[in-house]
C-alpha cells in the first residue's frame, strides 16, 4: 500500500536517503525543511505540510550540541506533535542514539532522551529508531582533538554504522506498524575509538599519530560501553573497513 510520508529534515544526510528509499518503493515521501518553508521551531508551514500524511518522520537536528539543544528538541517536538494530531497523522518516527540515556554528562545526549520522552508521552502512535555513531562522522570526531601531528582519542568502544544502513532502518520502520517502542541499529564491528582513529587515518594515507587519551574530546564523557548496541539490536551489513575502501 502506497503511503504519504512527511520527512522532516528530508534534505539532510539521513533524510535525503530515507526519501529516496521510500520513493523508490512507490511511496509519496515528501522532504520538508526550512528550504521549502517548513520551520519546526516556529511551527510555520507545518500543518499544511502534514496534511494527508499517514506518517511523519522527524530527522531534524539541533544546530548546536550544547546546553541549548534541549530547548530545541522540546520546542520542535511540541510543534510537531500538535500539528500531527491536528492533521490526523497516524505514526510518528524519530531517530535517536544508542545509549543516549547512559550518558547524562553530555547535553546533546540528554536532549535526545528528552525528545524520546516527549514522543512517548504523547497520544500519537510512535516508533523510535536508535542508531550508533555514523561512519560519516568519524572524520569530524578526529578533527575535534587534532593538534599538529597528533590526534588524541579516548579508548571507549564504538560500534559505528553507515548512514545508508541507518536510512534503510528508518525507512523500514516508517512503512511498518508503529513499534510503540524502540528499535536499535548498529554496525557489525566494535572498535575502541583510538583504534578507529588509526584505521581511518591509515585509509586516508594520513600519517598523523593517534595518542590514546581518555580525557580527550566529547566521548571522554561516555562511561564504558554505553554506546555499544545491546541484545536485540539489528546489526547492519556494511563494515567500516569495506566502506572506507570505497
Amino acid at each position: 500500500m502506497d503511503m504519504k510520508i512527511a520527512v522532516l529534515g528530508g534534505t539532510g544526510l539521513i533524510g535525503s536517503q530515507v526519501v529516496k528509499i521510500l520513493q523508490t518503493a512507490g511511496h509519496e515521501a515528501v522532504p520538508l525543511s526550512l528550504s521549502n518553508g517548513v520551520d519546526l521551531l516556529t511551527g510555520q508551514g507545518l500543518s499544511e505540510a502534514l496534511r494527508g500524511a499517514e506518517v511523519v518522520v522527524n530527522l531534524t537536528n539541533s544546530p548546536t550540541f550544547d546546553d541549548a539543544s534541549p530547548a530545541f528538541f522540546r520546542t520542535t517536538m511540541d510543534n510537531l506533535l500538535a500539528a500531527a494530531q491536528r492533521e490526523g497523522v497516524g505514526h510518528a518516527v524519530v531517530l535517536s542514539i544508542v545509549g543516549a540515556d547512559l550518558v547524562p554528562d553530555l547535553d546533546y545526549y540528554r536532549a535526545k532522551v528528552l525528545q524520546e520522552d516527549i514522543l512517548k508521552a504523547s497520544s500519537l502512535p510512535y516508533s523510535i529508531v536508535r542508531a550508533t555513531q555514523f561512519f560519516e562522522f568519524i572524520d569530524s570526531i578526529l578533527s575535534w582533538t587534532a593538534d599538529g601531528d597528533t590526534v588524541r582519542l579516548p579508548s571507549n568502544p564504538l560500534q559505528p554504522i553507515a548512514a545508508a544502513d541507518v536510512a534503510q532502518a528508518v525507512a523500514d520502520v516508517s512503512v511498518g506498524a508503529p513499534l510503540g517502542g524502540t528499535r536499535s541499529v548498529a554496525g557489525p564491528d566494535v572498535f575502541p575509538l583510538d583504534e578507529l582513529g588509526r584505521i581511518t587515518l591509515a585509509a586516508h594515507g594520513d600519517h598523523r599519530t593517534v595518542v590514546t587519551d581518555d580525557s580527550a574530546g566529547m566521548f571522554a564523557a561516555v562511561p564504558g560501553d554505553a554506546l555499544i548496541a545491546k541484545n536485540g539490536a539489528v546489526v547492519a551489513p556494511t563494515a567500516y573497513r569495506a566502506w572506507l575502501g570505497r
